[in-house]
């Protein structure tokens, strides 16, 4: 009756109604929630709300739109079904699990006996029924749907075909190994990843997706199957089935939710088998703005006079996964108008934007970068972005547009902005021809912005503190900061997956040509000298960039000494 009195005071059920209420959920042996819910005397979320304060627990209102395929994996899906509890987040070794009826006492001992036989500790939460019908679709998983594909494989294997033969998967699209991969590409696609990793260990195949930039265990298949499952890629990538003795690079393109995907297949023999890395790439991804990338102050300032140039190369550079590619795409979107001619050469099309030529190269049949350069200076470009300077010959082609009369946007493999011009000259382009066909040198990197509904205000520890000042001091133009400020630190909730953070956002460093920076190539180029110069154009590098997107509590100093630890 404690919950019927509450809703009195709150003037959502009369007593006379919750009096009646009371003996019919005795009578028919039903909960009093059920009754009023089933005779639509109350609205859900008015009566669980109550119920949380009653019980005086959080109440989760709405579904999470992701939860970690681990964490769904602490309670098996029959007893969330029967007992109508779900996990939702699972923090080390602490579990939270949102019920709809908390006071159960089956469901409470069927919990206490999960937590004892699989070791966490747990925190109970409110759930509604509506809300926990939809995180209950959540268990259509991918381990779910796998299992099922392979109880198939298990009925049709005949014992012949103990390693599961290709024969078997070019059935058709609705065979087991077929319907595995397509789960697999499927679930990658709707949680976010960047990449899916599928490799062969000892006695297991494991499933990674990279979201965020972390990879994060996702499933395990029987090692019996790995060979088909690779070999099942290999067939929509058109590679080579019978060749596990080299790499091979493929790529192909699947309709999901009336879209276009496309993945980039990359496969690697191990000792263990052979290894495949898809990258999922979403055409029709929004690519957002400048400012949205992370640029802002000095460098967004930089880049915005560098594309008003009538020529000159702007070079991205950064490991693989830094958004170098993205960048560049920003920066094309932001001058593609009518009466620009913008042209691409790309390995492969990422984004496709209206109103530009996109092509892609095609090294197996002789139509590299270098290639595809020559041909495209003959369709009278403004812009030219090319996908990556990868050598010597598409090095010497690129200096000569820009040389020529056009802009040239291209990627370049380097620790950080300090080394593109170094690399150049190691790739053929002879130093005086740099000083007049660069504009700027961009590096970056990606780091994960903190959730803005958990992250947690904190005063930084000594030690943090006094790293960050002696970072921020030493900048061009020292922000003025507080020195009682506060940086932020991931909490963990069911917006984010119980991770703490939710999307990634670029750190960067950029490097003029200057006057004086083409004077230290021709008379003699060392590190020493170009960090010199580039301090003295005021250049923020990409930890200190870092450093103030700490300190604006866009991300974690975590974050930010992971990804620039070794960026020289």
């Amino acid at each position: 009756m404690a919950l019927l009195n509450r809703l009195i005071k709150a003037g959502l059920v009369s007593k006379v109604l919750a009096e009646e209420i009371e003996k019919e959920a005795k009578k028919v042996g039903v909960k009093v929630e059920e009754l009023l819910l089933d005779k639509h005397l109350i609205a859900e979320l008015d009566l669980f709300e109550q119920k949380a304060k009653e019980l005086n627990i959080s109440f989760i209102k709405e579904a999470p739109e992701r939860i970690e395929p681990d964490v769904l994996e602490s309670i098996p899906q029959d007893s969330v079904e029967h007992y109508q509890m779900v996990p939702i987040i699972k923090k080390d070794n602490n579990l939270e699990v949102a019920m709809v009826y908390p006071g159960d006492l089956k469901a409470q001992e069927a919990l206490n006996f999960l937590a004892r036989q699989k070791g966490f500790t747990y925190r109970v939460s409110l759930i509604s029924p509506s809300v926990f019908k939809i995180i209950l679709k959540q268990y259509q998983t991918l381990g779910k749907e796998v299992k099922s594909a392979l109880r198939e494989l298990e009925i049709q294997l005949r014992p012949d075909q103990k390693d599961g033969t290709p024969a078997l998967i070019e059935k058709g699209g609705e065979a087991p190994i077929s319907k595995t991969v397509a789960v697999i590409l499927r679930h990658a696609v709707e949680g976010g990843a960047s990449d899916i990793h599928i490799e062969p260990l000892k006695t297991q195949t494991r499933v990674r997706f990279r979201l965020d930039g972390i990879l994060h265990p996702s499933l395990l298949l029987p090692q019996e199957i790995h060979n088909s499952i690779v070999a099942r890629i290999k067939i929509i990538s058109k590679l080579k089935i019978d060749e596990t003795r080299i790499p091979q690079d493929g790529r192909f393109s699947v309709g999901m939710g009336g879209q276009i995907i496309d993945f980039r297949v990359s496969t690697f023999p191990t000792t263990l088998g052979e290894k495949v890395v898809m990258r999922v790439l979403n055409p029709n991804q929004k690519l957002g703005d400048f400012q949205e990338l992370g640029l802002t102050g000095r460098n967004l300032t930089i880049i915005k006079e560098a594309i008003k140039k009538p020529y000159g190369m702007i070079l991205s550079t950064g490991p693989t996964g830094s958004g170098k590619t993205t960048s560049l795409y920003v920066t094309l979107d932001s001058i593609n108008k009518d009466g620009v001619n913008i042209v691409t050469l790309e390995d492969p099309v990422e984004y496709f934007i209206e109103g530009v030529s996109q092509s892609q190269i095609k090294p197996e049949i002789g139509y590299s970068f270098a290639d595809g350069l020559r041909h495209v200076l003959r369709q009278d470009p403004d812009v030219i972005m090319v996908g990556e300077i990868r050598d010597a010959e598409a090095a010497e082609l690129a200096t000569h547009a820009s040389l020529t009369g056009h802009i040239v946007l291209s990627t370049i493999h380097t620790n950080n902005a300090l080394g593109v011009i170094p690399r150049l000259i190691d790739l053929g382009v002879r130093s005086f021809l740099i000083p007049s066909s660069i504009n700027i040198m961009i590096a970056q990197r990606l780091v994960r912005k903190l959730c803005g509904e958990c992250k947690k205000e904190i005063t930084p520890p000594d030690k943090i503190k006094k790293l960050i000042l002696d970072e921020l001091r030493t900048m061009p133009g020292v922000p003025k900061i507080d020195m009682n400020f506060s940086i932020y630190e991931p909490g963990g909730c069911s917006k984010c997956g119980g991770t703490g953070y939710s999307g990634r956002i670029g750190v960067f460093e950029i490097l003029e040509m200057t006057p004086e920076l083409g004077d230290i190539i021709l008379s003699g180029l060392t590190e020493k000298n170009v960090l010199v110069e580039a301090k003295r154009q005021g250049m923020v590098n990409m930890r200190q960039d870092g450093m103030l997107k700490v300190v604006k509590g866009i991300t974690s100093i975590e974050e930010i000494l992971r990804v620039t630890s070794n960026n020289g």
